[in-house]
């Protein structure tokens, strides 16, 4: 077998009759920037969400960046202030934070669940701190009440980095839906992607909301007058046609990519290899379905041989980064481990019965070299 980590023709295959017309309806309409394509995704896309709003935007990171910027222009955060933010993850929520001229501080996570380590938040506080950054890395959900109360108690802002974990859910409310604001990519890769770059804010706050689409939009409040020092940063009318079907099978796909996470956490049983703890039903949409261990690269290299392709989340943290050397000096153990470990295996709606088969009987008859 030759199975890619990822095989976007075949995933894009799955909807790809509807997807054609509706690129189609958007072509041969003449308008392809802030039209109707994009209203009805926000619209249905803030209803799936189970927020007031939903503002579309050019990328995850922009997401990130103007809501951030937002907060800034309605005084909520300041200059200097400091971010709470999981060490391990991808190196655009600790972007966004530092392009606003805000001090990222990391936080270890738990090595079983993967979520934030509460006591290391605890001492992380300061006077400083302004918000708490909630990533959902892996499709895992990370929020629970232990974190509802954290913010609550420290009037901390709540934003939820929901860029891996569409569809998500914690107690019958969608991830994206839990904090003050949610941002979403919808890079192609994505459980729900677009056929380029996009992404979205979701939020409740109407102010909030108004500030972020005029800041994306050169800053306008209307045409040519410009109450912010704006960018250019628009979610385009083929992506957000293509994003509207997809998002009518994006629960179907989930559940799809749960029966493959299923079978893996069943049938994967390797002593050199550890899985992150099993989820509730739901609560783990699985992007990203990574097991660790410390044969990492000879188990790439294995499954490479016998045409299984995975992929390496994340081989660097952003605190170890060349860009963020002022952090490089941090300590922060089980992000570190897990980043000389992780290797993600394949997992999307698209792949066979057959394929999960053969990466599990694989996987299973790995032997790593040990040197005495």
């Amino acid at each position: 077998m030759n199975i890619p980590y990822l095989d976007l023709k075949a995933v894009t295959a799955l909807h790809g009759e509807e997807i054609q017309t509706a690129v189609a309806e958007v072509v041969g309409g003449g308008w392809y920037l802030q039209g109707a394509a994009v209203q009805q995704f926000e619209q249905h896309y803030a209803a799936y969400i189970g927020t007031r709003h939903c503002v579309g935007v050019a990328n995850g990171l922009d997401a990130l960046t103007l809501t951030l910027r937002a907060y800034k222009e309605m005084g909520r955060i300041g200059e200097g202030d400091e971010v709470l933010v999981p060490a391990n993850t991808f190196i655009a929520t600790v972007l966004a934070i530092t392009e606003n001229g805000l001090k990222p501080v990391f936080i270890d996570v738990d090595a079983d669940m993967l979520d934030l380590n509460l006591d290391q938040l605890q001492q992380s506080l300061t006077s400083k701190t302004k918000a708490l950054m909630l990533v959902h890395l892996y499709g895992r959900c990370t929020y629970n009440e232990s974190i509802r109360s954290f913010c609550k108690e420290n009037g901390l802002l709540l934003i939820e980095d929901n860029a891996q974990a569409h569809g998500c859910i914690y107690q019958h409310q969608k991830t994206g839906s839990l904090g003050d604001v949610a941002c979403h990519s919808f890079y192609p890769g994505k459980n729900l992607g677009a056929l380029g770059d996009g992404g979205a804010v979701t939020t409740d706050d109407e102010e909030l909301a108004q500030i972020i689409r005029s800041i994306a939009n050169y800053g306008f409040e209307k045409k040519y007058v410009a109450a912010y020092k704006g960018r250019n940063s628009r979610l385009d009318e083929v992506q957000a046609a293509v994003l509207d079907v997809k998002l009518r099978y994006l629960d179907e796909d989930n559940d799809r990519r749960q029966v493959v996470a299923n079978a893996y956490y069943a049938h994967i049983q390797h002593e050199a290899t550890h899985l992150p703890s099993l989820m509730e039903s739901g609560t783990n949409v699985y992007h990203i379905f990574p097991v660790f261990t410390p044969h990492r690269d000879a188990l790439q290299h294995y499954l490479q041989e016998k045409g299984i392709h995975t992929l390496i989340h994340y081989p660097v943290p952003p605190h170890q980064q060349t860009c963020y050397r002022e952090y490089n000096h941090l300590t922060l153990p089980v992000t570190e481990r897990l980043a000389r470990e992780e290797l993600s295996l394949p997992l999307h709606p698209a792949l066979t019965d057959a394929e999960v088969s053969y990466i599990i009987e694989t996987l299973n008859s790995f032997h790593p070299i040990v040197n005495n």
